[in-house]
């Protein structure tokens, strides 16, 4: 009796197993079936990213390989870890990874501050078409390309026909060799990446301002809250999970630098490598100079893992700290 209680007891089980697919089938047809349009709306998005994101990750195995033009990604000859063993004892990984990172931490923090600011700042102006004016004037910076960017930064700062030295010799002062200067250009990078990038995240936090509940403001007027109050007590706490959001994407990419930025601004003038130098040139200018494709492939293998290893960390201590913050 007892044996053929358990052989009954594991059927129904069975049974229960059967029927809980079934039905997860069945939800899961209703699902596709109830929301094919928005599903076909996101079908192109979903195609991006598989084929630009996750369908490039087979040639990791390059970071692996000494890659062979004639044998293929696949067919290449093992090397485990020699790439990597070249970019650590070239003796410049520890100051590219550090100069990346903290490049990184200065945009992100700059640009965020200014970003809040002045789409604070455009969420207060009452005349429409000046702030329409404003915003266009501040987005199209967005739309330069670096390369652009780099010639007019040097007709500016150019040491024999610059319009800075210019001036400055105009009214009697010494000239400034700005590219033979490398303290000079911890400043400059970080205001022109801020001048070509606020204005895109000032868009983004000015539409989260125009989603915050209108009543609220006007029953802190009438309890006698001045513009300083309302910002630092309703716009801001509203607007900071969206912030939290900006700065965690952010964090994930604090081990790749903008190689149009530095790349095209300093280009290949060593006076300026130790303080302007980061991982993407590092790897850029030795693919140039060696060919070695597996090195660079081992490179962006690096930073991929330190992105990965850092979203982890910082998403997990936002986790703990305020679950609503964090991103998964």
């Amino acid at each position: 009796m007892d044996n053929e209680a358990q052989i009954a007891q594991v059927e129904n089980q069975n049974m229960k197993a059967l029927s809980i697919q079934r039905n997860r089938r069945w939800g899961l047809w209703k699902t596709l079936k109830k929301d094919k349009t928005l599903l076909l709306m996101l079908l192109p998005a979903f195609l991006l990213i598989l084929v630009f994101a996750y369908f490039p990750m087979i040639g990791l195995v390059m970071a692996f390989k000494q890659f062979d033009y004639r044998l293929g990604i696949f067919n290449s000859p093992w090397v485990g870890l020699d790439n990597f063993l070249f970019f650590f004892k070239s003796g410049q990984a520890l100051l590219v990874t550090r100069n990346t990172v903290l490049y990184n931490l200065v945009f992100m923090f700059s640009t965020i501050i200014l970003q809040v600011g002045f789409a604070i700042i455009l969420s207060e102006i009452a005349g429409k078409r000046y702030k329409k004016m404003v915003q266009s004037a501040m987005f199209l910076p967005f739309f330069i390309s670096w390369v652009v960017v780099a010639s007019i930064v040097y007709n500016l700062l150019n040491f024999e026909h610059g319009i800075l030295n210019g001036i400055l010799t105009g009214i009697g002062m010494e000239p400034v060799n700005v590219y033979n200067t490398p303290e000079l250009w911890k400043y400059l990078l970080v205001f022109f990446n801020a001048w070509k990038i606020v204005g895109y995240g000032t868009v983004i936090y000015l539409a989260a301002i125009v989603g915050i509940d209108q009543q609220i403001y006007e029953s802190a007027e009438i309890d006698g809250a001045n513009i300083f109050k309302k910002t630092f007590h309703i716009t801001i706490p509203s607007i900071f999970p969206t912030i939290m959001i900006l700065t965690l994407l952010a964090i994930g990419q604090i081990f790749r630098g903008d190689f149009g930025l530095f790349y095209n601004l300093v280009g290949n003038n060593g006076a300026l490598f130790d303080a302007t130098d980061i991982i993407d040139t590092f790897v850029f200018r030795a693919l140039v100079n060696t060919g070695d494709i597996g090195m660079a492939s081992a490179a962006g293998f690096y930073q991929s893992v330190m992105c990965f290893i850092t979203i982890l960390i910082t998403n997990s201590i936002v986790k703990k700290a305020n679950k609503d913050y964090a991103l998964f």
